[in-house]
C-alpha cells in the first residue's frame, strides 16, 4: 500500500472521505409535508421508518453522534459562535447545527488519517507528522471561515438594500395598504435576504405571535445597525401611536444618508488599498523598462 504514490492516495482517500458528505448535502433537502400528513399518527412503525429517505434513516443518526463527538473536542464557546454565524448566514434549513460539525469533524478526521499513514510510511519524517495536524485542524476550522464569510456578505446584502424595500414599503402604505400587507407586497417583489427574514416576521405574526415580538426576533437573527434602528423606531411608533407611514419615510431618508456616508468612506480608503498593488506589481515592472536599456548600455560600454 506504501508503495503507491503520496499524492494518488492522499487523492484517493479525500474523494472517499468527500463524496459521502457531498451526497448527504445534496440529499439533505427534503419536500416540505403538509399540516395533515404532519398531523397524521401512523401505528406501523416500520412503514414509519420506510417512509423516510435514506439520509434520514442512515446518516442522520450517525451525524448526531459525530457532532456529539465534535461538541466535546470544541474549544469553550467556539460551538456558539457557530451557531449564531449559521443564524446571521440564514443556512440553518440546508446546513443546522448539527450537520455543521459532523462535517467538521468528518473532513479534520479524514486529513489527520492521511497525515497518520503517510508518517507510518516513514516515522523518521516529522515534518509529515506536523502537516498532517496542520492540515486536520485546517480542515475542522474551515467550515467555520466559510459560513463566517457568509454570513458577513449576508448582512452587509442586508444593510444595503434596506432604504430600498423601506421605500417601497412606505409608497404601499401611502398607498393605502396596511403595514402588514405592504411588507408581503415588497416581499413578493423583492428578491433579497431582508425580503426572506421579513417574510419570517410575516410567518411568525400569522402563528400568533405579536408584531414587537416578530421584529425582535427579526434583530436576534440579524446583525444590522440600521435595521436595529427601525426596529426600536417601530416599537416607538406602536407604542405612542405614531402614523407608521411617518416612521418608514423618516427611517428611509436616514438610512439613505447613512449609505451615502458609508460609500464615500469606502471610496475614501481606495487609495490606500492601491498602494501595495502598485508598490508590489506595477512599480517593479516600471523600473525594469525604465533601467535595462541604461544597463544594458553600460554593461556594453565597461564590459
Amino acid at each position: 500500500m506504501f508503495g503507491v504514490p503520496f499524492v494518488v492516495l492522499v487523492g484517493a482517500m479525500f474523494v472517499g472521505f468527500s463524496l459521502p458528505v457531498l451526497w448527504w448535502s445534496v440529499a439533505a433537502s427534503t419536500p416540505r409535508e403538509d399540516v395533515q400528513s404532519r398531523l397524521r399518527v401512523d401505528n406501523d412503525l416500520r412503514k414509519l421508518v420506510l417512509s423516510k429517505n435514506a439520509s434520514e434513516r442512515v446518516l442522520a443518526p450517525g451525524i448526531e453522534r459525530l457532532a456529539q463527538w465534535a461538541r466535546a473536542i470544541s474549544p469553550i464557546g467556539m460551538v456558539d459562535r457557530l451557531a449564531r454565524k449559521i443564524t446571521l448566514a440564514g443556512t440553518g434549513d440546508r446546513w443546522p447545527l448539527e450537520r455543521v460539525l459532523g462535517t467538521k469533524l468528518i473532513l479534520g478526521s479524514g486529513l489527520a488519517l492521511i497525515g497518520a499513514l503517510r508518517w507510518f510510511a516513514d516515522p523518521g519524517d516529522g515534518r509529515t507528522l506536523f502537516m498532517g495536524v496542520l492540515l486536520a485542524v485546517g480542515a475542522f476550522i474551515t467550515p467555520d471561515l466559510l459560513i463566517g464569510i457568509r454570513a458577513k456578505r449576508r448582512q452587509e446584502d442586508i444593510a444595503l438594500t434596506l432604504p430600498d424595500i423601506l421605500d417601497q414599503t412606505t409608497i404601499s402604505v401611502e398607498a393605502g395598504l396596511g403595514f402588514d400587507s405592504a411588507i408581503g407586497h415588497v416581499v413578493q417583489q423583492v428578491d433579497s435576504p431582508l425580503s426572506d427574514e421579513l417574510a419570517r416576521v410575516l410567518q411568525d405574526m400569522q402563528l400568533g405571535m405579536t408584531r414587537t415580538d416578530a421584529f425582535d426576533s427579526l434583530s436576534q437573527r440579524t446583525d444590522v445597525q440600521e435595521l436595529r434602528q427601525f426596529v426600536v423606531a417601530l416599537q416607538q411608533a406602536d407604542k405612542l401611536g405614531v402614523p407608521v407611514a411617518n416612521v418608514l419615510r423618516s427611517q428611509s431618508k436616514e438610512l439613505r444618508t447613512i449609505r451615502r456616508q458609508r460609500a464615500e468612506e469606502n471610496a475614501q480608503t481606495v487609495p490606500v488599498k492601491m498602494i501595495l498593488p502598485l508598490v508590489v506589481l506595477i512599480l517593479p515592472a516600471l523600473v525594469l523598462i525604465i533601467l535595462a536599456p541604461a544597463a544594458f548600455e553600460i554593461m556594453d560600454t565597461f564590459l
